[in-house]
């Protein structure tokens, strides 16, 4: 059992500048991943709700900074993904530009949560995404998702092969999960984590 788990999660506001976002004033932790990574799903398991974060076949559902209310006590944000998402390049460039403010300039972010792919070789999309929050010293951690599609032995060694692509780069890894919201698998782990964080 985790040590606490979500028993109240609200939706807030879906905002498009930093400007329009909640105040400061709660820790405050964001997920973000390629487009289709499964991100919406994975806090819908956390937060025990169906549809709180809206999934969707069709990537690029995410366009807006979504914030959740956590217990009364800590912000769980939904951020656009990235990837291949079919939107123009000037909106993907204006996504671009409002989620590097986001992650740059928002004060209270504890930490943020990369979505991987658990079925798929590192791809450059995601090796790329990490590195840059490293070097610009955004606190975050990998989550990789959909292991229920395949063997434990196979998710395994995707997670093996991103630990040593990113070694090429990184002197301390950062935190690392493997989850499936369709069995739940890595909930406990990963809601410790986010509690732990959110509670200092």
């Amino acid at each position: 059992m985790a040590k606490e788990s979500i028993k109240k999660a609200v939706f807030l506001k879906s905002s498009s500048k930093i400007t329009q976002c909640p105040a400061e004033n709660k820790p405050e932790v964001a997920f973000i991943g390629r487009s289709n990574v499964g991100k919406s799903s994975l806090i819908n398991m956390l937060c025990e709700r169906k549809s709180l974060a809206k999934t969707s076949s069709r990537p690029g559902k995410t366009q807006l900074i979504n914030h959740f209310e956590i217990n009364e006590h800590w912000y769980l944000v939904d951020l656009p993904g990235y990837g291949w998402a079919k939107v123009s390049k000037e909106k993907k460039a204006a996504w671009g530009e409002m989620i590097e403010a986001y992650l740059l300039e928002r004060n209270n972010l504890v930490s943020l949560f990369i979505l991987i792919d658990s079925r798929l070789e590192p791809q450059a999309i995601d090796v790329d995404f990490i590195n840059w929050a490293g070097q610009q010293g955004i606190p975050l951690a990998l989550v990789f998702t959909k292991t229920d599609k395949q063997s434990k032995n196979k998710s395994d060694s995707k997670v093996a092969k991103m630990r040593k692509t990113l070694k090429t780069t990184w002197e301390e890894l950062p935190p690392i999960f493997t989850t499936s919201a369709v069995t739940g698998s890595g909930k406990e782990a990963l809601m410790d984590y986010l509690i732990e964080i959110t509670s200092l």
